[in-house]
């Protein structure tokens, strides 16, 4: 294929931007093949006349740049014309060809959420980066973020999304989902994401956040009771839960209390690690309200950009490693 006057100018330019740098470690980190492989299955094929299918590959490129800088079907189909590097990376050559338009997209991320086809991209990543000596497995730690959702009743149905509610934190309300993980307590990196309604409390959710490997459970005070709970009762665990706020500053200052506010510390340590994927969807990814209508489409959303999440934590790694298996 003639490489356009456009591609040449790009590939010569001496600055390579940050969006370059976060693409091409993207492209360097995730396993296209083996998700590719994990979707083929319930992707069309070209059968008779009409129009041809877009390459499955291409589209989950595109999907990938949706989730990657948080577009809207729309805002992806505009980003490939508008940047040259998201161009390249979903690999379109606008000289010979168009864009995949934002209804293909539509209809690609509705397959997705049809036949929870992102529970596979999450799994796939995860066993990728397990192959890979990333997950330890010995210790889970929970948590809990709220994701809002819009409290406007100005739509088409005239209400607000029935699946999404209301719940208090502290002093504030808020109106939305919670996204539950359970982050290995080694690596940071996430093995489990369940989605629910903001009013659900983060205690039962907890035995579903566990892969039944690990020895040890980390959480903080939200947690407290949860190896009273009966579905808790007789796990094989050992439960790390934080103490409350309260009763931590009535410690005494003999030796005892400085004891107890050292494990304290050191649990708090172990516990942090399961904000950097928060940290990762929130602010990387740009995740902060709900996409989409609906508790089941705002969940399969999540996986995937947990299961990213995981590859922009872990790209350090595998890019030192790939070096040093190259060299």
């Amino acid at each position: 294929m003639q490489t356009s006057f456009s591609e040449l100018e790009y590939a010569t330019k001496k600055k390579q931007t940050r969006r370059d740098r976060f693409l091409a470690d993207i492209e360097a980190v995730t396993p296209w093949s083996a998700l590719v492989a994990a979707i083929d299955p319930f992707y069309p094929k070209n059968e008779g006349p009409g129009r041809p299918v877009i390459g499955l590959e291409r589209m989950l490129r595109m999907y990938v740049v949706q989730n990657c800088f948080g577009f809207s079907d729309e805002g992806s189909e505009d980003a490939i014309y508008d940047s040259q590097a998201i161009r390249r990376f979903v690999g379109v050559d606008l000289a010979c060809e168009q864009a995949p338009d934002a209804t293909t997209l539509l209809k690609f991320r509705r397959l997705l959420e049809a036949h929870r086809l992102t529970d596979s991209i999450f799994t796939t990543i995860n066993a990728h980066l397990a192959e890979k000596g990333l997950f330890l497995r010995q210790g889970t730690v929970v948590d809990a973020t709220i994701i809002a959702a819009p409290p406007s009743t100005k739509n088409r149905s005239g209400k607000r999304d029935p699946d999404m509610h209301q719940t208090r934190k502290g002093n504030q309300w808020y109106f939305g989902m919670k996204a539950h993980i359970g982050v290995d307590a080694a690596s940071g990196l996430t093995h489990t994401v369940i989605g629910t309604a903001a009013n659900v409390s983060d205690v039962t959710q907890a035995q579903a956040l566990l892969h039944g490997a690990e020895t040890d459970v980390f959480g903080d005070a939200g947690y407290q009771g949860l190896e009273k709970r009966e579905e808790n009762l007789g796990v094989p665990v050992t439960w790390h839960i934080a103490m409350k706020r309260s009763r931590r500053k009535a410690l005494p200052k003999d030796s005892e209390g400085k004891r107890l506010e050292w494990l304290e510390q050191a649990k708090a340590s172990i516990r942090s690690k399961v904000e950097h994927p928060f940290h990762v969807v929130k602010n990387l990814l740009r995740h902060r309200k709900t996409r989409y209508r609906g508790l089941a489409k705002n969940t399969a959303h999540l996986l995937t950009l947990f299961g990213l999440a995981n590859l922009l934590l872990a790209r350090r790694w595998l890019l030192a490693q790939d070096t040093r298996t190259a060299s």
